[in-house]
């Protein structure tokens, strides 16, 4: 990432303009035209440097559902389980862990039955079990990575 990538997710993190030009108006606000700002969020995309770009839905408030899980990955297969677990729809994010339980990843559903039905085609995908950790409580934290 060079300095006018970093200032990008940098402002992206701030929020995103609801307004007929969203794109037009972040572009101007970083000083780019807006076809370079388009073409460096694809390319960061392509890259892998960002794994999405969009926005965070509230699942329960929309009749939804989320939950945290885990898995427990031996090494020589970790490659081959995250692309399984990628290819969910469902997931809506996914990362390595320096713990027993070393693949974390958050599932999102339409409805909450389908959370268990997800879970059990992971299951059966990648032979291993999946650790369900449905939230309790919901807490807000203001995070804020600085690329």
């Amino acid at each position: 990432m060079d300095a006018i990538d970093k200032a990008i997710v940098n402002c992206l993190q701030q929020g995103f303009p609801i307004c007929a030009s969203p794109y037009q108006r972040v572009a101007e606000e970083l000083c780019l035209p807006e076809a370079e700002l388009l073409s460096r969020l694809q390319a960061m995309l392509a890259d892998g440097v960002l794994s999405r770009f969009g926005p965070m839905y509230h699942a329960e408030q929309m009749g939804g559902a989320l939950t945290l899980a885990a898995l427990k990955v031996p090494e020589e297969r970790f490659d081959e389980v995250t692309e399984i677990v990628n290819a969910f729809p469902e997931i809506a994010h996914n990362y390595a862990r320096n713990h027993l339980l070393n693949m974390w990843f958050v599932l999102a559903t339409e409805k909450p039955e389908q959370v268990q039905s997800v879970i059990a085609e992971i299951e059966r995908q990648t032979g291993l079990p999946v650790y369900n950790m449905p939230k309790i409580s919901e807490y807000y934290v203001g995070l804020q990575l600085e690329a």
